[in-house]
């Protein structure tokens, strides 16, 4: 193929092992993957592709697609980050302690900054395809660790387990429901083009200066509502035991840790409402998904609010912000014939409210982490 013909091309040889993995989006559940909650994220239909070849010594070469075929190159053992892209493969390398250097060659399809995850499917690809190069013996979950440990440790990004696990482990016309202290996964049946739905990811483009250090607060104020409640986590909390402490916890924390405790009950209504293809349910449970992060955790911004806000006006099901917030992407459930409309709409006010144009992506529920053949 086409992919292989420019591996050779750049490297001089055919590539060994061709692994691919998908970008994803969260149905509900955010915010607390690192709370010890639950997420329902489902993988979606872009994908990054990893093809990779032993070396006979100890040099790492990577390239990508997408930038002018630039090779990058480092010497195994002593591997720096670089605060550039290359960073998520050799936070990998890094992680998996390979015995022996590789060329690499990244060709990938998820849309960059908004929001699905095309960090963690590049992770999640590198990982199975130096598993396989190497016969690491790795399963799925020990990969997803591992990418996750790649993007904390190497990259110095403190992300929960959840979007590693659903790159990995996703399987086609499912969502995922994960459990993040203990990683058990269960298959939850999404066939939304059967029940004549369509999901919009609506892409704001919106970047604002609270993301990192905005996040990072949210987190600090979890850990803090956690250790005055004296509990585990965020999943042992209830709305009594909140309200029991809320002079402890003051308003700020009590209304994060809101979100977290009515967030979690969310995730478990949406299984059930998914369980019995009661789409009306889980749109509503998208919208006050919103008017949570919103509300309590404080994390949307205008754009987000005029999405989510303009989605719901023309008749959308539900809608939501999603990701870390500040920015990034929103989601829409609607009848797949609402969908130009929806676009049109929230364009006209974006445009009204003088911000940039949106992109628009339809996600589909795709399948994870997989060997491609070469």
């Amino acid at each position: 193929t086409m992919t292989e013909s420019e591996f050779a091309n750049l490297f001089g040889a055919a590539p060994e092992f061709w692994a691919s993995a998908p970008g994803r989006v969260n149905i509900i559940g955010e915010h607390i993957d690192y709370s010890d909650g639950w997420v329902l994220p489902f993988a979606i239909n872009f994908r990054t592709n990893v093809l990779v070849r032993r070396r006979e010594d100890s040099l790492v070469r990577l390239a990508s697609g997408q930038r002018a075929k630039e090779i990058y190159t480092f010497e195994l053992e002593s591997l720096r980050q670089s605060k550039k892209w290359v960073d998520y493969p050799l936070g990998v390398i890094a992680e998996l302690k390979i015995p022996a250097g590789v060329d690499m060659l990244i060709l990938g399809d998820v849309p960059n900054g908004a929001g699905l995850s095309s960090s963690a499917a590049l992770e999640c690809a590198t990982a199975l395809a130096l598993n396989e190069v190497f016969q690491l013996g790795h399963n799925a979950k020990q990969l997803a660790l591992i990418a996750q440990r790649a993007e904390n440790n190497f990259v110095g990004m403190p992300c929960g387990i959840m979007d590693q696990a659903v790159s990995m482990m996703a399987t086609a016309d499912h969502a995922l429901l994960l459990d993040c202290r203990t990683l058990e996964t269960t298959q939850i049946p999404l066939d939304l083009s059967d029940a004549g739905l369509s999901l919009l990811v609506i892409d704001t483009r919106a970047k604002h200066s609270l993301v990192d250090g905005g996040y990072a607060a949210r987190r600090a104020d979890c850990d803090a509502a956690v250790s005055a409640l004296g509990i585990p986590s965020m999943r042992e909390a209830s709305i009594e035991l909140l309200t029991q402490n809320h002079s402890i916890l003051g308003t700020d924390r009590f209304n994060r840790a809101r979100h977290a405790v009515t967030e979690i009950a969310r995730v478990h209504a949406a299984v059930a409402a998914l369980q019995s293809s009661d789409f009306v349910q889980l749109g509503q449970l998208l919208n006050q998904s919103h008017a949570s992060l919103r509300d309590d955790y404080t994390v949307s911004c205008p754009e987000l609010d005029v999405a989510v806000d303009t989605a719901v006006a023309v008749g959308a099901l539900g809608a939501r912000m999603v990701g870390g917030g500040f920015g990034g992407s929103a989601i829409a459930l609607a009848k797949t014939g609402l969908i130009p409309q929806l676009k049109t709409a929230i364009t006209e006010a974006y445009a009204a409210s003088g911000f940039a144009e949106p992109r628009f992506f339809v996600a589909t529920p795709a399948a994870g982490a997989r060997i491609e053949s070469i």
